[in-house]
């Protein structure tokens, strides 16, 4: 019997909570419109208080006769209201209450939080008291100033304290109201005052020069006194500034003879320039104006030059004023993104709900759960395009791990190919069991990309993955991920997987904001991006294929990304900021000066499709250059994209999975696998064909990754391609292995750089080697600046290469190196 009245209850009509709420929320407008209205009465009739109070005063004694007539604005309820809170009240601050009564019908009408205003009504009221207390001092002249409660008040404190004490408790409470309240404190008024003694000493200081006399002559006093000229010369020397500077007073040329005997004795200061003077009669004009400092003695002047001002933010806005922010995209300035009609549109679009098979596996669910003594207060049900989710919601007492070991229960009664329960779903108090559905709809690329979620993203780089069960598109952050790790099976979609992540970078960033290196070791996966070489992608100086298949290749290219980081961290010192996106905005504010190396930095994506078998042929040389990037280089926008078909422990290795936050699972053979990539079993629960699990170190997400085939890519890459491109791909630093065999160290002597003996000198100066001290010195791009080292190390002036460390430098001075030159010329 109680089990049928809970029933009831919980199945009331869902709507009856919403029109309560809906009730209340207008009674509580209501109320606030009768508190506003109330509010203006009462400010009507404070006002006509003080203009008829006084006729009124019988009417408000004779309040129910009728024939009485009242003067106040609103009648005789206005005159008595207005004598009841100013009169016998509070004085003339019971005009607070009318602050008070519309700001709380203002909170209830907006529907504000009127917990807000706890601390306006608490220092209101106080203030109430105070200023009535404080306005009873004038109770015998205006005693409507005050009011009644005031008068009393005052009395009361004047019969314990007397008039002194009740004034202190009075100036107490003031501050008390000023520091807590307006919060007054001594720095504020320090800095009020400071303000204030500046602006008068500005004031006096721009005065005095338009009283001083402009007619000053230095001719006039060049000739006077003949014996002076060994004091200040005319012709023969330069004098000082402060100097030949005087004011209107006489100066006493006899005081400063034991001081300055002749002019070679006088210090300047660095700041202070001296000025040639020159006879003529007009008087000096250009001279910049200068603090003077009083003293006792008159002949004696002190003079304060001005600080230099700071122009480099200055210069900066006017840049951008004159010439408007940098463009990094105006090189391809007529680029043209891909359209959405290059994408196929398929028939078959759209989820199709078949009541039948939600019916039936809603009953098989609750009747295998029933056959375990498990009872369901409600269950729902979320169609996506391959997986049903079914939400239900146990009777109390049932324990969830109790549903959790009847998955396989589950799956035989709906003769599903697997099915996953979710106990609980995080956020809700439900438990889920998604079903695969028996007609699974496919997700096209084109339905993901047009969506309003990827066209209106406002993320660094957004990618479309596809849609969850509620069919909503999936969009992600790289730049927040920031590296990406991706396993499953073979032909459970990760090819597809890394095409639909290329896909949208390619529909969302321009060619000068985001740059791939690609490595497909299988050779026919990405081979369709040799297209937009020139506009994406990015590659070593000596390699012909951007794309690249060869796994010494591949090593030389991570170790090539790892100088381009640690050049990139460079950049960032010299500009002191955190991120890419701080330095590109300062770069694109014209705050930074590429004359001294810095440059545009774009994001690069690396690409890896198959890691296991980079892992089998490379192992260490591959993965050490992976963890570093992995580890470091999200700051400077270097993301990494690594897909693989095996997700054992030898090729996911534990510090490759600590720098792997975001991972995306397709369907994998076994429990094992699964947590092997996720840390949690599931992904051996997946139907394929794009079904994946997404985490991000939190939960997990069910998505039906979009399909996008390979002619659309074609269509793409085409589109891109037949455009005008930069003049080469984008270089990377080069990289020179422990056998150098990446560059030829052999140059000619008549081959070497014009500036090859200013970068000796400069290095051996320096005692580094490094290329990016010969770009910011010689103000060189990073590939000629790489190629001087090339030929500074052949020429033995410098040591080999050393990773992340400076290069040696071989010869110790400027006198070796000379000596260096004259013998290689003999040898010559």
């Amino acid at each position: 019997m109680a089990k049928t009245v809970k029933k009831e209850t919980k199945e009331k009509d869902p709507n009856l909570e919403l029109k309560i709420l809906k009730t209340k929320k207008q009674y509580r407008m209501l109320f606030g419109f009768v508190l506003v209205l109330t509010s203006i009465a009462f400010l009507v009739s404070f006002i006509s208080f003080f203009l008829h109070g006084k006729v009124d005063q019988s009417t408000v004694e004779a309040l129910t006769d009728r024939s009485e007539s009242a003067q106040n604005w609103l009648g005789k309820f206005g005159a008595y209201i207005a004598d009841l809170f100013i009169y016998r009240g509070f004085g003339v601050a019971a005009f607070l209450l009318v602050k008070l009564l519309f700001l709380s019908g203002a909170f209830l009408i907006l529907d504000l939080p009127m917990r807000k205003l706890k601390s306006t009504w608490f220092w209101d009221l106080f203030a109430l008291i105070i200023l009535s207390i404080l306005f009873g001092f004038f109770a015998d002249n205006l005693p409507e100033l005050g009011g009644t409660v005031g008068y009393e008040m005052n009395l009361f404190l004047q019969d314990y304290i007397g008039k002194t004490g009740t004034a202190l408790v009075l100036v107490f409470s003031i501050i008390v109201y000023m520091i807590f309240k307006i919060k007054v404190s001594p720095e504020a008024i320090k800095s009020f005052f400071e303000k204030k003694h500046k602006e008068i000493k500005e004031d006096i200081s721009s005065i005095i020069p338009e009283n001083k006399s402009t007619d000053y002559n230095l001719e006039e006093y060049a000739v006077t006194d003949t014996n002076e000229r060994e004091v200040m010369p005319i012709e023969e020397e330069p004098i000082p500034e402060p100097v030949l500077k005087t004011s209107s007073f006489e100066i006493n040329k006899e005081a400063l003879k034991p001081t300055i005997e002749h002019a070679s004795e006088i210090n300047l200061e660095p700041t202070i320039k001296p000025v040639t003077p020159t006879l003529q009669t007009d008087p000096i004009v250009s001279e910049p104006i200068k603090e003077i400092i009083e003293t006792n003695d008159e002949a004696f002047v002190i003079e304060k030059a001005a600080d230099e001002d700071v122009i480099e933010e200055n210069l900066a806005a006017k840049l951008v004023a004159d010439f408007g922010l940098f463009d990094p995209t105006l090189e391809l300035s007529n680029y043209k993104f891909p359209t959405i009609d290059l994408l196929k549109e398929y028939a078959s679009v759209g989820i199709t709900i078949n009541q039948e098979e939600l019916e039936e596996n809603k009953n098989r669910i609750v009747e295998t759960l029933r056959n375990y003594k498990i009872d369901i207060a409600q269950i729902k049900a979320t169609v996506g395009p391959s997986v049903t989710l079914y939400e239900i919601v146990p009777e109390a007492g049932i324990r969830i791990s109790k549903i959790k070991s009847l998955e396989d229960d589950i799956a035989l009664s709906l003769s599903a190919l697997g099915i996953r329960i979710i106990a609980p779903i995080p956020g809700k108090g439900t438990i889920g069991i998604e079903v695969p559905n028996k007609n699974p709809t496919m997700v096209p690329m084109k339905t993901v990309i047009a969506s309003a979620k990827f066209q209106e993203a406002e993320m660094e780089l957004p990618i479309a993955l596809g849609k969850t069960i509620s069919n909503e598109t999936f969009v992600v952050d790289l730049a927040k991920m920031p590296h990406l790790l991706m396993a499953g099976a073979t032909g459970q979609g990760k090819s597809v997987g890394l095409n639909a992540v290329l896909t949208s970078l390619l529909y969302k960033k321009h060619p000068a904001e985001v740059k791939f290196v690609l490595v497909d070791p299988k050779k026919v996966e990405l081979t369709l991006f040799n297209k937009i070489e020139r506009h994406y992608l990015a590659k070593l100086p000596d390699v012909e294929d951007a794309i690249i298949t060869d796994n010494t290749k591949v090593i030389n290219t991570l170790n090539s990304l790892c100088v381009e980081m640690d050049n990139r961290y460079s950049l960032l010192k010299d500009a002191m900021v955190r991120n890419i996106k701080e330095y590109n905005e300062k770069f694109k504010s014209r705050k930074l000066n590429p004359e001294n190396g810095h440059r545009f930095l774009p994001y690069i994506v690396l690409v890896v499709d198959e890691f296991a078998d980079l892992i089998m042929t490379a192992g260490k040389e591959v993965e050490t250059p992976i963890a570093r990037l992995a580890q470091l280089a999200r700051a400077i926008g270097i993301h990494l994209i690594i897909a693989t078909q095996r997700p054992s422990v030898n090729v996911i290795t534990g510090i490759i999975k600590a720098n792997f936050p975001a991972r995306i699972a397709f369907r994998v053979t076994s429990k094992i696998d699964s947590r092997t990539i996720l840390d949690s079993q599931g992904a051996d629960q997946l139907i394929g064909r794009g079904d994946l699990l997404y985490s991000n170190g939190n939960d997990l997400v069910r998505v039906q990754c979009a399909f996008v085939d390979t002619p659309e890519v074609e269509k793409i890459v085409d589109y891109i391609g037949s455009q005008k491109a930069y003049a080469s791909a984008y270089l990377l630093p080069e990289y020179v292995g422990e056998e150098g065999s990446s560059v030829n160290l052999e140059f000619d002597i008549s081959e070497r750089d014009s500036m090859f003996r200013e970068a000796a000198e400069i290095i051996v100066t320096a005692q580094q080697g490094s290329a990016s001290l010969l770009q910011r010195k010689l103000k060189l791009g990073y590939n000629r600046a790489g190629r001087l080292i090339d030929q500074l190390e052949a020429a033995g002036i410098v040591g080999p290469f050393e990773g992340s460390k400076a290069r040696s430098v071989n010869i110790p001075d400027l006198a070796s190196l000379e000596q260096f030159f004259i013998n290689e010329q003999n040898n010559s």
